[in-house]
């Protein structure tokens, strides 16, 4: 608070060092923006904040304010500074896609549309396209630590995969149940008539 009790600290330095985006540096908003629409559900805003709240969090949330009043200096392709409400609300648009992009993809998983081989080529292709984001934005992972995360969730899609295959061919065995039921109850009624 400025001309109070409490002086906002100088994180000039700290803004300075930042060093993620650097790979779009005097791209516009527009042009990364498109760029994401065609690999993601996301928009150019919602990588942004997403990452900028991951990057300044502390025990109690992200530095919405922080970031939203340097927004322009901590993210080259931003324009203009945001209010925390609309930090927040670029950050919960991020939270909700990526969840209804879950859902979408275990559903297709778990209704049988896909084979394991369908779901495999899925998870690489969604794989090459986050490394990408990540390489584009600055971040790097160990590689242990991309290796445990790939383990990970290779490890659920097969536990998914086995799941589904068991409830599929439970409905089938239980159509084919009924199908045979419904053919014995016509037989007696034939013997009947």
């Amino acid at each position: 608070m400025q001309n109070g009790l409490f002086e906002e600290p100088d994180r000039s330095e700290e803004i300075s060092k930042y060093q993620k985006f650097k790979k779009v540096d005097g791209a516009t908003y527009r042009k990364v923006n498109i760029f994401l629409r065609k690999r993601t559900y996301i928009t150019a805003r919602e990588w942004a904040i997403a990452r900028l709240c991951s990057d300044f969090k502390t025990p109690y949330g992200a530095e919405m304010t922080f970031i939203g009043e340097n927004l322009p200096k901590l993210c080259p392709f931003m324009e203009e500074p945001y209010s925390p409400q609309a930090v927040n609300q670029a950050r919960t648009a991020f939270k909700r896609k990526v969840r209804k992009s879950g859902a979408t993809f275990f559903y297709g998983a778990m209704c049988g549309f896909f084979t394991l081989d369908e779901l495999d080529d899925i998870l690489f292709e969604s794989s090459e396209v986050a490394r990408f984001l990540l390489e584009i934005e600055g971040t790097s992972l160990e590689i242990d630590d991309e290796i445990d995360i790939e383990d990970k969730i290779s490890e659920i899609m097969r536990k998914l995969g086995e799941s589904a295959n068991v409830m599929l061919n439970s409905r089938r065995n239980g159509a084919e149940n009924e199908e045979e039921e419904g053919d014995e109850e016509e037989d007696e009624e034939d013997e009947t008539q």
